[in-house]
């Protein structure tokens, strides 16, 4: 969605509250293309703060479909953030603060706000470092493929690491039978 906040630019110390939408379909980084199931409206707070910073606040969730970590089904993972940003009012493409490398990536020359970009910067700021579908996921099996939760394959399980193996033989000549 995109937002036009060139009348909050304009005016010190006015502030807006409007309510907005996620129109992004899917989430897309260099892990891949996820989709989002539900993206709640939420209010967003912008205020100009006497003529030199602009702030922007508010808060929503977002439900994004992430493949399990271990057995690839599809997991709805909820976001939940929080937006506090200042930004200063100086010119977007004029590099005088640390934020105005970031403002410059959801803010555009013509005072138009991105709110997709602003919520994709926290949904990549809050990826999870690993997504279970359960916390006892058996996963997949190395051969067949087989979901583990699902069924159980005829697979040998028992495999080694090929730099162990002299010592399976070892084991193997001094069993007891």
């Amino acid at each position: 969605m995109k937002l036009d906040i060139s009348d909050v630019y304009s005016l010190d110390n006015k502030e807006v509250t409007r309510k907005v939408h996620i129109d992004m379909a899917e989430f897309q980084s260099r892990q891949g293309t996820f989709p989002i199931q539900a993206g709640e409206p939420f209010n967003l707070t912008i205020a100009n703060e006497e003529g030199k910073r602009l702030r922007l606040s508010g808060e929503g969730d977002v439900t994004v479909q992430i493949p399990c970590d271990r057995c690839l089904q599809e997991v709805d993972v909820p976001f939940h953030f929080e937006i506090e940003k200042t930004v200063s009012l100086a010119d977007v493409s004029e590099e005088t603060e640390d934020d105005s490398d970031e403002a410059a990536s959801y803010i555009d020359e013509e005072r138009v706000l991105d709110v997709d970009r602003l919520i994709f910067n926290e949904i990549l700021v809050n990826w999870p470092a690993k997504v279970l579908c359960r916390p006892d996921c058996k996963g997949i099996c190395p051969k067949c493929g087989t979901n583990l939760n699902l069924a159980t394959c005829d697979c040998e399980q028992g495999e080694l690491d090929p730099r162990m193996a002299q010592f399976q033989d070892v084991f193997n000549k001094f069993k007891e039978v």
